[in-house]
């Protein structure tokens, strides 16, 4: 087992110059006040809402979703912030509700097999500065891409997984990863990764699949979806539930075929889909755009 020691850079906190924009998530039981209450309360504390996102379910007796980005009020103190919404919104309302600081990064770790589309995208696009988001490190159940991730400035760990020893390499992954991360990506990692990995990593794991879920699941769906004749293939980027390839749906998107496309051509085509499907859904996460609703999402 090979692995790359992992010095992460430290998050960088605002200067007192600076007026931070924070991002409110919000979700509870669907009632009349919500709204007024929150901009009421910001509006008492000084700060400026800047962006307001919002959805109810069931026509306003279901849930509520919200995602709203303000400013900081100058001279603030964060913590006193919180704790002030938690005592006068948060418990009135019952609410499940979180505050990130927009310029924060996420801290994201990407796992991977063999092909290399996805990965190469997402750490293409990581440094452009197209993602909210603090790549740290890549690990793989095999050796072939450490290589083409040291390239990028990224350590490479491989953690190969013995067939009758899976349980053993979790637990090698899960001690790279030390609950150092807000997300995991499965950028094709070609491995099912069990309920206790899921219990135990700390952080919301993204899959992509090859297939327009809930068609084909599991593995071979080019190849199914070539004796199926089917004529538009796609791709599916999904919270990772221990069941497999059935969690909450993020992003999805198709590209239309034909009778003459064989099931190689089928996957190249695929390739192409999945690798902006996934960097969507990511991107989407990092900005907090993505609100569990059971095993659905609301994505603003």
């Amino acid at each position: 087992m090979n692995t790359t020691a992992t010095t992460l850079p430290a998050r960088q906190e605002p200067t007192p110059e600076t007026a931070p924009v924070l991002r409110l998530i919000v979700t509870c039981e669907d009632r009349a006040g919500i709204v007024s209450a929150i901009a009421g309360f910001l509006a008492g504390a000084g700060a400026n809402i800047i962006t307001s996102d919002q959805f109810s379910t069931d026509g306003g007796s279901g849930q509520f979703f919200l995602r709203m980005q303000f400013e900081q009020p100058a001279g603030s103190d964060r913590g006193e912030l919180e704790a002030r919404f938690g005592e006068e919104i948060g418990d009135r309302f019952g609410m499940e509700w979180r505050m990130w600081e927009a310029e924060r990064p996420k801290r994201v770790a990407i796992l991977v097999s063999r092909y290399d589309h996805c990965l190469l995208d997402l750490l293409w696009r990581w440094r452009r500065g197209e993602l909210e988001a603090e790549i740290g490190l890549v690990a793989s159940n095999h050796p072939d891409l450490r290589e083409a991730v040291e390239s990028f400035g990224l350590p490479y760990h491989h953690i190969p997984v013995a067939k009758d020893r899976k349980p053993e390499a979790e637990t090698a992954l899960l001690d790279v990863l030390r609950d150092d991360f807000d997300l995991i990506v499965l950028a094709r990692y070609m491995q099912i990764v069990s309920g206790d990995f899921l219990e135990r990593v700390g952080a919301p794991v993204i899959n992509i699949h090859h297939s327009f879920l809930p068609a084909f699941a599991g593995a071979g769906p080019y190849e199914r979806a070539k004796e199926r004749g089917v004529k538009l293939i796609g791709a599916t980027a999904h919270y990772v539930t221990e069941e497999l390839d059935a969690g909450p749906i993020i992003e999805q998107d198709v590209i239309r075929v034909d009778h003459a496309d064989s099931a190689e051509e089928l996957e190249r085509l695929g390739a192409d889909i999945e690798r902006s499907v996934l960097a969507r859904a990511v991107k989407w996460h990092c900005e907090d755009r993505v609100l569990r609703d059971g095993n659905t999402t609301v994505v603003f």
